[in-house]
């Protein structure tokens, strides 16, 4: 049985790769996606899922740029629109996300990229994120860290 929040991240990854086709505004997106899927998806995994994609929508030229700052010798419109997408929400998830561990976001991105990308993009969107997460992540004063009450 595939956990709640990959099934999230997938939906997340279609989204996106739809967004990234035809841009319409979010709203009619989800519209769009969710019908006739509520007993598939619960609301907590469309919860998480639009989360996800308004996140990265919000923060993509910053996630843009940081992406590219760690992708050697690669241009981001040169690159796979199915790994493109998959680290724009890892990325979202390293430098937002406080609740989500690196290590599952990363490897949740690795899984999916080889899922529906090529092998070797595992490896690719892998060292990427990475390098995010031990370079930006740590010092970035956005993430939604709780706070020690």
């Amino acid at each position: 049985m595939i956990r709640r929040r990959t099934q999230s991240r997938e939906c997340a990854l279609q989204m996106l790769y739809q967004y990234e086709i035809n841009p319409e505004p979010l709203a009619d997106l989800f519209m769009r996606f969710w019908p006739g899927q509520e007993e598939k998806f619960p609301q907590d995994i469309r919860d998480f899922t639009e989360m996800l994609v308004r996140g990265v929508i919000e923060h993509q030229q910053e996630i843009d740029q940081i992406i590219s700052r760690y992708a050697d010798n690669w241009e981001l419109h040169r690159m796979a629109i199915i790994d493109r997408n998959i680290m724009r929400f890892a990325a979202y998830e390293l430098l937002y996300l406080s609740d989500v561990p690196p290590k599952v976001s990363i490897n949740e991105a690795v899984n999916l990229a080889k899922k529906f990308s090529q092998e070797e993009s595992g490896k690719f969107v892998n060292g990427i994120l990475d390098k995010i997460n031990h370079t930006e992540a740590p010092r970035n004063p956005k993430k939604n860290v709780p706070s020690s009450r």
